[in-house]
């Protein structure tokens, strides 16, 4: 069965447990108790749809109203089947009443996916694809999405780093997209660019189970950093061609 074939039975949220398993139950009208025993493979894709549905919610309310903007990003985030839409709207609508308690559900995460760190920056990069859709990232959104990275094991350094990479008017320069600094050899800095590549090519992505919307986000990720890398190429040719 996919993902979306298990987002509204009970027994998916059971199998989830805690707040995102009881968040999935409510919309079923049943409780759901928390249990002991790990997820297996498919219960983990169904947290992540979940997590990024309840997470994505309160990122768009985070600034006190959510924008057409937003509920647009968060269904490219998503595309959601014709059949499952009402379930996921539920689900959003329950989530986005207010900011309190987002924190459960990043926590939960954290612990499923502890394991996993790039799973948890992909579902970073969505929350930020939807907190950039009105062209700002706000000072609410900004402090929610660095406690979401805090509880997600995200330090402040690479923070900053994805910050850049979706606010310009926070880049500092294209290193900063790169997260190198300035003075690192051609040699680091080619080998740099080729581990971003490898992290965030399509085909690892579509194997490590996250859906084609998540693909998109890593793809427009690709392009600024293929962006900010011809331009310090660009750079460094000009340096060297004046010694």
């Amino acid at each position: 069965m996919s993902v979306w074939g298990k987002l509204a039975g009970a027994a998916a949220g059971l199998a989830i447990g805690g707040p995102l398993g009881a968040l999935l139950g409510g919309i079923a009208g049943h409780l759901v108790v928390d249990r002991e025993s790990e997820p297996d493979e498919v219960d983990k894709q169904l947290a992540f749809t979940i997590g990024v549905i309840a997470l994505g919610a309160k990122m768009a309310k985070a600034d006190g109203h959510v924008s057409t903007d937003e509920v647009h990003a968060f269904k490219e985030v998503f595309r959601v089947p014709e059949s499952e839409k009402d379930n996921v709207a539920r689900i959003f609508n329950l989530a986005k009443q207010d900011t309190a308690g987002f924190e459960s559900y990043a926590k939960q995460l954290a612990r499923l996916f502890g394991d996993d760190p790039e799973m948890l920056r992909n579902i970073l990069e969505g929350l930020f694809h939807i907190a950039e859709a009105d062209q700002i990232i706000h000072p609410s959104e900004r402090a929610y999405l660095q406690t979401v990275a805090t509880h997600f094991g995200i330090g402040e350094t690479e923070f900053q780093y994805i910050l850049s990479r979706h606010c310009a008017t926070t880049r500092q320069s294209s290193y900063q997209v790169l997260g190198v600094a300035p003075d690192i050899s051609d040699e680091e800095l080619r080998s740099k660019y080729r581990k971003l590549m490898v992290e965030n090519h399509p085909d690892k992505l579509i194997a490590r189970g996250l859906p084609q919307e998540m693909i998109d986000i890593a793809n427009k990720k690709i392009a600024v950093v293929n962006e900010a890398y011809d331009e310090i190429q660009k750079e460094r040719r000009m340096l060297k061609a004046r010694v």
